[in-house]
């Protein structure tokens, strides 16, 4: 597994992952940032996993479940590299990072959801192994 990636713990390490997770989320504000992490690693399991060099580089959100259907697995709820550092290998050491720890931790199935938009990332995962299996639905309320 990469020593350059690890899962933040502190609030300092989840505080450094927001200027990269924004670029995916441009919705999310700073100030809040790390108390909404905080309550979704309480509530549902989120944790954040960052690839750094000194400078925060690639940055996963991500949690670790069970289905009824296909048992545990690794969802992978976002996957960023900083602007200006993609196609340096970030998103690609973090992807397999994931996968490693997903075995490691009895996971049957690596899954993710990905907007319909987003064909680059589409590409990059089937390169990365995965297959598209279902649709995902959802309704605004």
């Amino acid at each position: 597994m990469s020593s350059r990636i690890a899962i933040a713990r502190t609030d300092e390490e989840v505080s450094r992952c927001f200027p990269v997770m924004a670029e995916l989320r441009p919705h999310l504000a700073a100030e809040g940032f790390v108390s909404q992490v905080s309550r979704l690693a309480h509530g549902a399991g989120l944790r954040l996993a960052y690839l750094s060099d000194g400078e925060v580089k690639a940055v996963a959100g991500f949690r670790i479940s069970e289905w009824l259907a296909g048992g545990r697995y690794l969802e992978v709820e976002d996957l960023v590299s900083k602007a200006g550092e993609r196609s340096k290998g970030y998103g690609g050491e973090m992807f397999d990072w994931l996968v490693a720890h997903a075995r490691e931790n009895g996971c049957a199935h690596v899954r993710l959801v990905s907007r319909v938009t987003r064909v680059d990332a589409h590409r990059f995962y089937v390169r990365k192994g995965m297959t598209l299996e279902a649709h995902y639905f959802s309704m605004a309320l």
